[in-house]
């Protein structure tokens, strides 16, 4: 085998490896190992076993990989590992961590994962997989993405945790202080009605929809609004001829799995806006996972 046919072959093994990667990750989030280490400090594998009443093997084979991907650090004493968390898993994967991103995980991991598992039958029938993952009809989304109180919360604070990190790129994008008046449109936005506002935030809420739908909601916010008035679209932007980045790509997947909808191009984008009766478009790529589009009336 040739070096570049080496290279190939090891590229290959981690693609295909990844989907274990990431459950490793949530498991670990699951069972406490890094709220637990967050508290208590470095501790042996047995003595974390006990603690969260696991398999002391098992345990000991996660920590370990943990620590290969760099989210525990280990130290020997006594020709003993003890266990420690790394920076990263104290900001992002515990409860309390200033950064913590521990509900989206809980939910990829029961929700987002599980939809995954029929990724090939919604490539075939080109639609969402909660009828094969809960039982719940496709057709009704706002019952399949918060299926119950408890399903709603954690995706709730999910949200809040990626906005958290990422919304102050989204909000600085654009000079908003022309609108003094600013509503962030949630909740049943086809069948409660619009409040008026200067400026309407719409935070991952078109890439769930068709474009028919988007058009819907847009007409009714400016119908809503006053001349002057702007949307600003948060959505994540796939590049013109949709071959990355490679995040949108993934995420526009999710949207099939898991929604009616899609990641869109700024031109896609364009079009819906313009169809609504909105104007002077703009967009700007951030850099981070967001991007922003304003529009006005």
């Amino acid at each position: 085998m040739s070096f570049a046919e080496d290279l190939d072959y090891d590229l290959f093994n981690e693609y295909i490896n990844g989907f274990m990667i990431s459950k490793v990750m949530f498991t670990a989030c699951e069972l406490g190992v890094f709220d637990l280490l967050e508290s208590e400090g470095f501790l042996t594998f047995d003595v974390i076993a006990e603690r969260l009443g696991t398999n002391s093997q098992g345990i000991e084979q996660l920590l370990d990989i943990c620590a290969t991907l760099k989210l525990l650090n280990v130290e020997m004493k006594k020709e003993k590992a003890l266990y420690q968390n790394t920076k990263l898993a104290s900001l992002y994967l515990t409860k309390s961590g200033p950064k913590t991103q521990y509900n989206m995980l809980l939910y990829m991991s029961k929700t987002t994962y599980s939809c995954w598992n029929h990724l090939t039958e919604a490539i075939r029938e080109g639609k969402n997989q909660y009828m094969r993952t809960f039982g719940i009809p496709s057709d009704d989304l706002f019952e399949a993405i918060y299926r119950s109180e408890e399903e709603l919360i954690k995706f709730m604070h999910g949200l809040h945790e990626i906005w958290s990190i990422n919304g102050r790129y989204v909000i600085t994008a654009f000079d908003l202080s022309s609108f003094p008046l600013i509503y962030d449109l949630g909740g049943d936005f086809f069948r409660d009605p619009i409040p008026e506002a200067d400026l309407y935030i719409l935070a991952r809420i078109l890439h769930d929809w068709a474009d028919n739908k988007c058009i819907q909601l847009l007409k009714n916010i400016h119908h809503a609004c006053r001349p002057g008035c702007g949307v600003l679209v948060v959505e994540t932007l796939l590049a013109e001829d949709k071959r990355g980045p490679l995040t949108s790509q993934l995420y526009s997947l999710n949207m099939l799995v898991q929604t009616e909808g899609k990641e869109r191009t700024p031109t896609e984008y364009h079009k819906i806006l313009t169809q609504a009766g909105f104007q002077n478009f703009q967009f700007k790529k951030t850099g981070k996972i967001y991007d922003a589009i304003l529009a006005r009336k």
